[in-house]
């Protein structure tokens, strides 16, 4: 697995690791990491509901986010390269 294909999240406080931004950024790390593992073992179907469980926190997450600044998520949207740039 590469390293150096995972975003890091800058941290400004401690605090900041329980905030909405962070889990998602997080979350989207292990998303890339078990999408590159289910590439080489495509029949893993325990890691393939894992990743299924952690697209659903995430989207979950994303649509609070959505709710709460429309501003933070499409800055975070655009950082991640999540979904297409689309006009909403």
């Amino acid at each position: 697995m590469i390293k150096n294909a995972f975003i890091s999240f800058p941290e400004k406080k401690e605090e900041k690791r329980g905030s909405v931004e962070f889990q998602i950024v997080s979350f989207t790390n292990k998303i890339r990491g078990l999408t590159s593992h289910l590439e080489l073992h495509r029949k893993d179907y325990l890691s393939q509901r894992g990743l299924r469980k952690i697209l659903g926190k995430r989207q979950r997450l994303l649509a609070y986010l959505l709710k709460k600044n429309r501003v933070g998520y499409k800055e975070l949207i655009n950082q991640l390269n999540i979904r297409e740039s689309k006009n909403r």
